[in-house]
């Protein structure tokens, strides 16, 4: 297995870590695929107790400059990793205004995924900061494990608010009640709500729009769990 890659674009190289911030605040670890054209982070927690589903599919070339991949076999062109993504998300803080980013896989004390940052300098010397992050290589037979969850059927699709309104909403929310009703329809509208005993609550959010999946125009429905 070899798997190299170069980026060079400082506004990608910034995109990709902001990416990864937030893969780290979501989970301690998680799957890292790596694909001819495309990079998947992949987290399969049982969401019946409690556990967080994740799905995060890049493609490559709009990331990287240079990249290439063998993975495992001809027919299975494929990488399997297991990592911390903070991590991975500390070395790319490094890589702020670098001339450039170089990433591989390699084998040291243990299979790592080494982060070599480029950066400025006042000399001909180039300055180099190099990264060591282990990882584990996942066998073949497991991949099956680490599919692309199904989407159910629904009725309604729409665009969220702005992400920080809705947490400052939710947080406020999550002190009267241990659960959150969230309420959508094809109209733009949604409503966040929470009832008890003591206190009905209902924050309302129009003209958000919704994107072009499924007809129906009725209220759809549908618990979570805040805790």
């Amino acid at each position: 297995m070899k798997f190299r890659a170069k980026m060079v674009d400082v506004s990608c190289l910034n995109h990709f870590t902001c990416v990864v911030n937030t893969i780290s605040k979501l989970t301690k670890t998680c799957m890292l695929r790596l694909t001819a054209g495309h990079l998947y982070f992949m987290l399969s927690d049982k969401v019946a107790n409690g556990g967080v589903g994740m799905w995060c599919e890049l493609s490559q070339g709009n990331f990287f400059d240079e990249f290439q991949l063998e993975g495992v076999s001809a027919e299975a062109n494929e990488i399997y990793l297991e990592l911390v993504p903070e991590n991975l998300f500390r070395a790319l803080k490094t890589a702020y205004n670098a001339r450039s980013l170089k990433i591989k896989l390699t084998k040291k004390h243990c299979p790592c995924i080494t982060v070599a940052v480029e950066l400025p300098s006042l000399s001909s010397v180039n300055r180099i900061v190099t990264h060591d992050i282990p990882v584990q290589v996942i066998p073949r037979r497991l991949w099956q494990d680490f599919k692309e969850p199904s989407v159910p059927d629904f009725d309604v699709s729409i665009y969220l608010p702005s992400l920080k309104i809705m947490k400052n909403v939710v947080d406020r929310m999550k002190n009267l009640s241990n659960f959150l009703v969230l309420e959508a329809n094809q109209n733009g509208e949604m409503n966040l709500k929470i009832e008890t005993d003591l206190v009905s609550v209902t924050t309302h959010f129009k003209g958000l729009g919704n994107p072009p999946w499924g007809e129906c125009s009725t209220l759809w429905c549908f618990l979570v769990s805040s805790q």
